[in-house]
């Protein structure tokens, strides 16, 4: 028993006799390797030495670590891309507008709040103040007017929609020799004189729709285009051959109205001519053709309108059989 520890103490004092003189033989060359001052090159000459907890502060030595120099914060690096002179900014204080909320922008309709809209004499307003005049047009559309307004004299269109017009009177347009277009749709008129127009020779499209008409006055002989839709006119308001004399009349609209028969003869320049929608139960045989002309054939007028009338077509052949299209309507 005491044999066999003693060889175990043999078998370690070798080792241990070695590893002391390796440490000591190291040592001595690291001292003999120590760089000159100035030599950043041979700072930490690791060389192939493995770190271990016996030579871990021979290798690195932080024992000088706090006596790095402190730098602080340094600015940051500007570069320069401009000759122009930088401005200099407060960090303190913001150049910027300061913002402040908006609110979503919103079209609002023109009104003539606070205007006078008397059309006698305006209280000293001139028309194109009230209303907007751009060269020969004047445009009065939807600012309560009750009247005609006094118009320029180089009037040549007049634009008075949507308003409260009841009365058209003889002198509203009289010396207005230009007008070639009046449109007066969507007011309140239920009575114009029977002079009112009669005087406009230069007149060529009269637009009288959605009023209240009971009658028509006389037209000037050069209108093209008469278009009283809409209206309450009745067959007795219209004077008899009152359209046979307008020779360059072309379209014709009498549409929802009540009007119980076709109030022709029609001139030979019509086109087209709507009478939808009224009380029409009858026609008369030379409203459209000529009977004792079998061969006439009438090529201009292509559109006509009888729909939503109490008449059977079918009992009234001889009326029509000279348009080169049948009339819309009913035929049974």
């Amino acid at each position: 028993m005491r044999l066999l520890a003693f060889l175990s103490l043999l078998a370690l004092v070798p080792q241990e006799i070695g590893t002391a003189s390796f440490s000591t033989k190291e040592r001595k060359r690291r001292e003999e390797q120590v760089p000159e001052e100035g030599d950043a090159s041979e700072v930490l000459p690791l060389g192939s030495d493995v770190l271990s907890p016996d030579n871990y502060g021979e290798v690195i030595d932080l024992s000088n670590f706090e006596e790095l120099t402190d730098y602080g914060v340094q600015p940051p690096e500007v570069k320069v891309t401009s000759l122009a002179p930088a401005t200099r900014i407060s960090p303190t204080k913001s150049t910027a507008a300061p913002k402040t909320p908006s609110s979503n922008p919103t079209m609002t309709r023109p009104t003539t709040a606070g205007l006078i809209l008397s059309s006698q004499p305006y209280h000293g307003l001139p028309t194109c103040l009230v209303c907007v005049c751009l060269g020969s047009s004047v445009y009065c559309d939807d600012i309560d007017l009750e009247d005609i307004p006094p118009l320029p004299g180089r009037t040549a269109y007049l634009y008075a929609r949507f308003n409260r017009i009841s009365r058209i009177r003889a002198e509203d347009f009289k010396g207005l020799t230009r007008l070639k277009r009046i449109d007066l749709s969507s007011n309140l008129i239920s009575y114009i004189d029977n002079n009112a127009f009669c005087l406009l020779h230069a007149l060529r499209d009269l637009i009288l729709q959605e009023n209240l008409l009971e009658a028509l006055p006389v037209l000037p002989t050069g209108i093209e285009i008469l278009d009283a839709r809409l209206n309450r006119l009745r067959s007795s308001g219209i004077q008899p051959a009152a359209f046979r004399a307008l020779g360059k009349l072309r379209f014709l609209y009498l549409s929802d109205n009540l009007l119980d028969s076709i109030p022709g003869p029609f001139p030979l320049s019509l086109r087209s001519l709507h009478l939808q929608n009224n009380l029409i139960e009858t026609m008369q045989r030379d409203v459209f053709c000529d009977p004792e002309e079998d061969k006439y054939t009438r090529r201009q007028l292509e559109d006509v309108r009888l729909d939503g009338n109490p008449i059977n077509l079918s009992l009234f052949p001889s009326a029509y059989f000279c348009l080169p299209r049948l009339p819309v309507g009913c035929y049974t």
